[in-house]
């Protein structure tokens, strides 16, 4: 009875509530509260759905006010306090440590608990071979997840030192973030111990547990190992992958100044990954189906691999060495580790046209975003972890790493590099913002760049710059770039930039201007000179804006992009009229044609790969359909010369061969389509998955007649995972509308669907052409987004929103999306913005084709 009033009495003297998640106040609090905290984790997996657990966290004090402890698992039981059991609240996901129970300096909780095992929407992912019917196991924790797992201070700022032990089936190994340090076997168990690692944040924390394969070597004196599935390890090229990933690590070394800043490395090939890879230190995970190929890749799967290895290399040192405060500065890790990726393979290959790949792969997705009504700041304000989900994205991966090179080339490839090493020094396994970044590069640079950070990171949105040039009688009479925001969010003017413009003359050299833009109307001196055949206002893409193109210049590009030389510059160059096509300043259909007579002559992969790309996009999105009827025969014809053309690289044959396949509509195509299933190569290589899949899932979508045997023979012919997931895709396609409820009750009532399969699957069960069945969905998509918030993964919820928006292409659909919004006032803002960066698009769409009738 006594023990019973003297643990009432301590639960009462507890007087806190904390909100759900973890709110910034609570983070900024409890930073003040403790530190130099370390978790001692013991789980035990070897149950299929629910992992056992106990973790012991030590820390020191600094107050005398309550603790909160974050635990969102299935269950808890005892909590023993500095070896008293206690009693404690557990209320909206966290843990209220009375602080009766708590000591100035060193203390220790103990906590006993449960946790889910499922295949979505747990902090424990399952996976499931059937190839040979073992379960894999891997832990998914970012952005805010790992009190999903274990009791735990769940903010990026209270760095922890884990020890970790781990309990599993048999015949199973096991990999995390310490290195292993022991292993005891028993009959029905074993247990690994893994040792304590260096401070890293909770996030950060990862184990996966299953019968992988291992493959090892040690590089530069670091041994380095590789797991993956045993049914795969044939398929995975272990050497090539471990040398890549050994390379970066060097580069690293060298280009920071600083060893890599922790004890091992080794990686993970994750089935069924939702992200490209995750950046854990000791246990990188990387997308299987990204790393081991199915087909012959093309040079850009091979370079997006590549990149994603740098990557995540990059984030051992920009993000889990030295760590983002608070989610608002996610850019600070995501942001660098894209932008140092292509600093590092132009350093590493310099005739690998490092540049143009990352002008291809990130501006194109930040200025779509950015150019939005729905766009942020760099720097994203957050006041709960809960939302931290919606920060992921194009502003974060794309426009950051696009504002990084501007920085660069304003400061000097040495003071930018030299910077970066004083603000890791600085850092050392600390928490930095982007107030800290600047400021050191800054002292190095020996300029302040307050203004530069104002409207780079806190400001939302980006300029327009527009050529106006005026010509007489060959000779230019004055040439002036004025600038204004593509959306007038913030009315804090112009944005300061430094800028190469371009003077191009097909009959004689280029000439390149350095200009410094102050404010709305630069005026260039230039004025006497030979009136060039165009201009471009972003020679070497140091700046980050959309260009618009002066109407001279578009007519001599319109014919001759296709004839510049210079690879990086072309690529600029199609961009840029790509970018006065979704402006509605110049037809689609004469875009289309353009492309179509570049395209022969064309021999770079990767521009090849993304004109086609855009000529199939504003075939079925931007063309009236007048338009598209009568330039359709035209272009399947062009698409597939250009697959069956043995003249041309692989990767141009196999662009123009995956476009036919989703291209084609008409009953001869459709015949041409099926009878490619029956063909033993394409477009010069073996003809398998996932190009067989894409073919049926064409089929299925356009409701051909042999679609349903197409699919069961191909179901059957494919029954390993990656099978069975596209089998699952090409199911939602199907133009019938009880399928698509079938589907959409799948989406949110089937526990044992795997993220992946339905993050594939949206865009087939929205496809463009079935706009009619899918409208009805449009309102119910929306309305789930905080469901999805909540039980999604990082990415997810901007996939859904733009499938689910972008599907529909009418004014009807746009006047639904916008009544909708009105109707939903009190719609979270960050979901909001979510929403109208997708209706930007769709906004587009109707405006153009408005436009071009």
């Amino acid at each position: 009875m006594l023990l019973a009033l003297a643990l009432g009495a301590v639960l009462l003297a507890a007087d806190t509530v904390p909100t759900a998640g973890v709110s910034r106040a609570l983070a900024t609090s409890r930073a003040a509260q403790i530190d130099r905290v370390r978790y001692e984790l013991r789980l035990d997996v070897t149950s299929r759905d629910t992992a056992a657990g106990e973790v012991t966290i030590r820390f020191d004090r600094h107050d005398r006010s309550d603790l909160i402890v974050d635990f969102r698992g299935a269950s808890h039981g005892d909590v023993v306090v500095n070896g008293q059991a206690i009693a404690v609240r557990w209320t909206n996901g966290h843990l209220v440590i009375p602080a009766t129970a708590l000591h100035a300096g060193d203390n220790a909780i103990r906590v006993r608990f449960q946790s889910m095992i499922a295949a979505a929407g747990a902090s424990i992912i399952r996976f499931h071979d059937p190839a040979d019917g073992d379960d894999y196991l891997y832990t998914l924790l970012v952005p805010a997840d790992a009190n999903q797992l274990f009791p735990c201070f769940d903010q990026p700022d209270i760095k922890a030192r884990v020890s970790l032990t781990l309990v599993t089936p048999p015949r199973w190994t096991a990999v995390a973030n310490g290195a292993r340090i022991g292993l005891d076997s028993a009959a029905h168990a074993k247990t690994f111990r893994f040792a304590e690692t260096e401070p890293i944040s909770t996030y950060l924390i990862a184990f996966a547990a299953g019968p992988w394969a291992v493959r090892s070597a040690i590089v530069d004196g670091r041994p380095i190992s590789m797991y993956v599935r045993g049914s795969r390890v044939a398929e995975a090229e272990a050497d090539s992958l471990i040398q890549l990933n050994a390379r970066a690590i060097r580069w690293m070394e060298r280009y920071t100044g600083r060893p890599f800043p922790f004890a091992n490395f080794a990686f993970v090939l994750a089935p069924s990954f939702p992200f490209g890879g995750m950046e854990h230190p000791g246990a990188v995970f990387y997308n299987e189906e990204s790393f081991i190929y199915r087909e012959r890749p093309t040079l850009s799967q091979t370079l997006a691999r590549e990149a994603t290895i740098d990557h995540e290399i990059v984030h051992q040192w920009f993000g889990d060495y030295v760590t983002m405060r608070w989610f608002d500065d996610l850019w600070l890790k995501e942001g660098f580790a894209t932008y140092l990726a292509a600093v590092m393979q132009a350093d590493l290959h310099p005739a690998a046209g490092a540049w143009k790949t990352f002008y291809l792969r990130n501006k194109p997705v930040a200025y779509a975003v950015d150019a939005s009504e729905g766009t942020t700041p760099v720097w994203q304000q957050l006041d709960n972890l809960d939302q931290a989900k919606s920060n992921y994205g194009a502003i974060v991966y794309n426009k950051a790493p696009g504002i990084l090179k501007q920085l660069n080339y304003l400061v000097g490839d040495t003071t930018f590099r030299d910077g970066l090493r004083l603000y890791l020094a600085e850092h050392a396994y600390g928490n930095a913002t982007w107030r800290d970044l600047l400021g050191a590069v800054g002292r190095v640079a020996k300029r302040p760049l307050d203004a530069w950070g104002r409207n780079y990171i806190l400001r939302p949105g980006m300029p327009v710059i527009e050529t106006r040039l005026e010509v007489r009688r060959g000779r230019i009479t004055s040439l002036t770039l004025e600038q204004h925001p593509a959306r007038d969010l913030s009315g804090a003017g112009s944005w300061p930039a430094r800028v190469e413009l371009l003077l191009a003359y097909a009959d004689a050299p280029m000439e390149r201007i350095g200009v410094e833009l102050r404010d709305g109307r630069t005026i260039v001196p230039v004025a006497g000179r030979r009136a060039p055949d165009f201009i471009f206002a972003n020679s070497g893409d140091y700046g980050y804006s959309l260009l618009r193109l002066d109407a001279r210049s578009v007519r001599w590009l319109e014919l001759h992009t296709g004839e510049v030389r210079d690879d990086f510059l072309r690529a600029m160059l199609w961009g840029a009229l790509w970018d006065e096509v979704r402006a509605a300043r110049l037809d689609p259909a004469r875009f289309v044609r353009a492309v179509l007579a570049a395209l022969p002559g064309e021999r770079d992969e990767q521009i090849a790969s993304v004109l086609v790309a855009n000529m199939s996009h504003a075939m079925s999105a931007y063309l009236s359909p007048r338009a598209r009827a009568t330039l359709t025969p035209g272009v399947l014809v062009a698409l597939r010369a250009g697959a069956d053309d043995a003249g041309r690289p692989y990767g141009i044959r196999k662009s123009h061969l995956d476009a036919w396949i989703a291209s084609a509509d008409s009953p001869a195509s459709l015949l041409a389509l099926d009878s490619l299933l029956d063909a033993a190569t394409a477009a010069g290589a073996p003809l398998r998955a996932p190009t067989r899949w894409a073919a049926v899932t064409a089929l299925v979508a356009r409701g051909a007649p042999t679609a349903d045997q197409r699919l069961s023979a191909e179901a059957q012919r494919d029954s390993a995972s990656d099978g069975r997931r596209r089998a699952f895709v090409a199911g939602a396609a199907r133009r019938d509308s009880a399928n698509k409820a079938r589907y959409w009750a799948r989406y949110f009532g089937d526990s044992e669907l795997n993220e992946d399969w339905v993050t594939a699957s949206l865009r087939a069960f929205n496809d463009p052409d079935q706009e009619a069945i899918t409208r009805r969905y449009l309102a119910p998509a929306l309305d789930s987004l905080p469901w999805i918030q909540r039980n999604r993964r990082i990415f997810f919820l901007g996939r859904w929103v733009s499938s689910f928006v972008e599907g529909q292409r009418t004014p009807a659909a746009l006047a639904d999306l916008d009544a909708m919004l009105a109707g939903h006032e009190a719609l979270p803002r960050d979901l909001r913005q979510k929403i109208l960066q997708s209706r930007d698009e769709l906004e587009r769409t109707v405006a153009i084709r408005r436009a071009f009738p």
